[in-house]
């Protein structure tokens, strides 16, 4: 560790294989927390290389329970949170509605870290029970089109390096590598970021996994597409800014989208949303999130005809009717 903290600290970039052997080492507890917490150190006072990236993934998927669910060929739908404006579960909210549209999620997350609510915990409010048992899993992606991963019963790796984290209490490499380790290995992803930097660098990352995508951002902070102002687009083929007036959208106010200060009110905010009794605002921005995700798999689609299916898939309850057989399958 010390020859790689001098070689960091020279500014020099690691290689994957470098990367993943670091991290592998890491996990083992082959390295005290001083050193760990240089290291996570580096990575906050310079940007993270994909090359890095990839291989520090490669080593946290290794050690993961494995899940294959590749035949049903899954997206997920994430947003890396970070973004301090504790909106209400959007990302969560839109999976449904994607499912809910016929099309297969295997949505991957955890508790709120900096949000009152993460897509956990307004699952664990309805009383949903966690699984990493494959059998069930399968179950609920075949019957109900959406299967959830709760983040901490796959990656143990992880427990390594918890305490550290929350000593630091600042974000770290690890944020970066939460939407990139669904154990799933999900050839399809909506990611939505909270700056520009991020979203070149995921954009990048996907195009060297050779994922379907798209990763969006709010051009006023947004980990999603927020409708508050424009927001960038960025999939394999093409990116672009839209505003929201150009697509009859009347941008939202940011109080508009706010979760509560519960999970119980984030929870009853997901709920109107699902039964089509939420406010435009908070129905417009699932909307247009669940029709990027749905272009990521239909790429021949406009996304005028996505947000179409997105909406009929809401308005017509079968949404809600996705959500309440996904929550007989996992109680």
């Amino acid at each position: 560790m010390k020859a790689i903290l001098n070689r960091l600290f020279n500014h020099e970039i690691l290689s994957q294989e470098e990367s993943r052997s670091l991290l592998l080492n890491i996990t083992r507890g082959q390295y005290n927390e001083a050193q760990i917490a240089a290291l996570l150190a580096v990575y906050k006072m310079r940007p993270i290389s994909v090359d890095e990236l990839i291989g520090f993934r490669e080593a946290l998927l290794e050690s993961r329970i494995r899940i294959d669910l590749s035949e049903f060929s899954p997206i997920d739908i994430v947003g890396t949170g970070g973004d301090g404006k504790n909106t209400f579960n959007i990302s969560t909210c839109a999976s449904f509605v994607v499912a809910g549209a016929g099309y297969k999620v295997a949505k991957h997350g955890n508790y709120g870290a900096t949000s009152v609510s993460g897509a956990s915990n307004v699952i664990e409010q309805h009383g949903v029970k966690f699984t990493n048992e494959e059998s069930r899993l399968r179950r609920s992606i075949e019957e109900c089109n959406i299967a959830y991963l709760h983040a901490p019963l796959f990656n143990p790796a992880m427990k390594t390096v918890a305490p550290i984290r929350k000593a630091l209490q600042v974000s770290t490499i690890f944020n970066l590598l939460g939407p990139l380790v669904n154990p799933v290995l999900p050839p399809n992803q909506l990611l939505g970021v909270a700056d520009l930097a991020q979203m070149r660098l995921y954009a990048q990352t996907f195009q060297a996994l050779g994922m379907e995508f798209a990763v969006v951002t709010s051009l006023d902070g947004y980990d999603e597409i927020s409708l508050t102002t424009e927001f960038k687009v960025v999939m394999k083929h093409y990116e672009r800014i839209y505003r929201p007036e150009e697509i009859g959208i009347t941008p939202v106010s940011p109080q508009e989208l706010v979760g509560g200060e519960t999970p119980q009110q984030a929870a009853r905010i997901f709920d109107n949303v699902l039964e089509n009794r939420s406010t435009e605002a908070q129905k417009e921005c699932v909307l247009y999130n669940a029709a990027f995700a749905i272009q990521v798999l239909e790429p021949g689609k406009a996304i005028e005809e996505c947000v179409a299916i997105a909406r009929e898939s809401l308005e017509s309850g079968k949404a809600l009717e996705t959500l309440k057989k996904f929550i007989t399958l996992n109680n």
